[in-house]
């Protein structure tokens, strides 16, 4: 496979906020210091929002692909997750992103598969594989 890249610009717009845009992609997104920090802003997505939704974005589409691929039929896919952020040897550091995804399936038979499907996603998630932090998974398989 040959490299790819993707262009993401980010421009300050007052305070510790700023607007975040790709030459490629339609719309902005405001960012900013998260509440926790001094002068951090509530209600205004963070780099620590970005970082635990791309590993957990990265799951989703690498597991859409890989069920598309195994010809996995389901109903929904969702995941919930959380970003841990800590003080490492003096340093803040994102220490591990927890994911925990829910299949929908309509056939009990499937279970299996499905799991082995979303443990198979995890390993193969190029965000997960490419950040220091621990990525865990606690997957859920519903049926209905």
């Amino acid at each position: 496979m040959e490299a790819h890249n993707y262009n993401v610009n980010i421009s300050w717009t007052s305070d510790r906020k700023g607007i975040v845009s790709s030459p490629e992609l339609p719309g902005t997104i405001e960012v900013a210091t998260p509440p926790q920090f001094p002068k951090g802003h509530e209600g205004i997505w963070s780099p620590e929002h970005f970082y635990t939704a791309a590993i957990s974005s990265c799951l989703m589409t690498t597991f859409l692909s890989i069920a598309d691929h195994s010809k996995l039929e389901f109903k929904s896919f969702t995941c919930e997750s959380s970003g841990k952020l800590e003080q490492v040897d003096g340093k803040l550091l994102m220490t591990e992103v927890h994911l925990k995804p829910t299949v929908i399936i309509g056939d009990e038979a499937l279970r299996e598969k499905t799991e082995k499907l979303l443990h198979k996603s995890e390993a193969a998630c190029l965000i997960s594989n490419s950040v220091k932090a621990r990525v865990t998974m606690t997957p859920s398989i519903i049926v209905a």
